[in-house]
């Protein structure tokens, strides 16, 4: 069974995998000469930090007395035949925005996410660079979300909307800007203003858990462990993650680990209901 008392007993041990890992990434990033660069099947860059984070997590989760699977973006994802079985599992990337990495902004993320029944019940994002964990959990109606830097949490929470102060939407630099230009065309019509922030990584999907941005639509590729993580931080906080048909974001319901088309919203209810169908 999956509750809060579970998850809080898991946190402190993801906490040490999250440093771990981090630790690994920030060895490789703060050598820039040690980066090794290849190219995956789908032509995203993999990096020396990728695997090595990848090893710490899969290995320090596969301890834990759970015994759940992991699926991580650097494993062989096993046919869905097996996956299908799966009630409750591990879903990883082990660093979100190589590109990020690559171009040295800072702006990468570690990703753990706990799925329970195709549904993100708990999260932990982590920031390297800034030594900041994001984490959350949503559950038979108990929800949380917090952020702990400088040797302390706090809570978040995404925020309400206010139309007549206008929204603040977040969005990629590198993708779907053209798909996503009538959508954002109609937001500008419907809300007194419209100011953009642009961010990498799954660092999106937490400013809108942290409240600091109403929506971030997302109308490119996106794979299940870019985003399970954030997801489960943004549930914790009050927001919610829908598909174009307005239906909440699911996890392992198909062959292919790829999203559709989603928008992540702080603030749940028509006028975005109207905006996105």
């Amino acid at each position: 069974m999956i509750d809060k008392n579970t998850i809080e007993r898991m946190h402190a041990e993801i906490q040490g995998i999250m440093d771990s890992a981090g630790a690994a990434i920030l060895d490789v990033y703060e050598k820039a000469e040690s980066i090794e660069i290849t190219t995956k099947d789908d032509d995203s860059p993999l990096t020396l930090a990728d695997r090595r984070a990848h090893a710490i997590i899969a290995e320090g989760l596969r301890k834990m007395p759970e015994g759940f699977p992991v699926l991580s973006e650097e494993s062989t994802l096993p046919d869905y035949e097996e996956r299908r079985q799966w009630t409750t599992y591990w879903l990883v990337d082990p660093l979100d925005g190589t590109k990020e990495f690559i171009n040295r902004n800072g702006e990468f993320t570690v990703n753990i996410a706990l799925i329970h029944e195709g549904f993100p019940v708990a999260g932990w994002v982590y920031v390297p660079v800034r030594s900041q964990l994001y984490y959350g959990w949503s559950l038979d109606g108990d929800a949380a979300a917090f952020l702990a830097e400088n040797g302390a949490s706090h809570a978040i929470a995404a925020r309400k909307l206010n139309p007549e102060a206008g929204v603040i939407v977040v969005a990629s630099r590198r993708h779907g800007g053209e798909a996503l230009q009538p959508m954002l065309d109609k937001a500008e019509a419907r809300f007194a203003k419209l100011e953009r922030k642009s961010i990498g990584s799954s660092l999106k999907i937490c400013l809108v858990a942290e409240g600091k941005a109403d929506w971030y639509p997302r109308l490119a590729p996106t794979s299940e462990w870019d985003t399970a993580a954030a997801h489960a931080v943004l549930l914790g906080a009050g927001g919610v993650m829908v598909d174009a048909e307005y239906k909440p974001l699911r996890y392992n319901t198909k062959e292919s680990i790829l999203n559709p088309h989603f928008h992540a919203i702080a603030d749940d209810g028509e006028v975005w209901k109207e905006l996105v169908l």
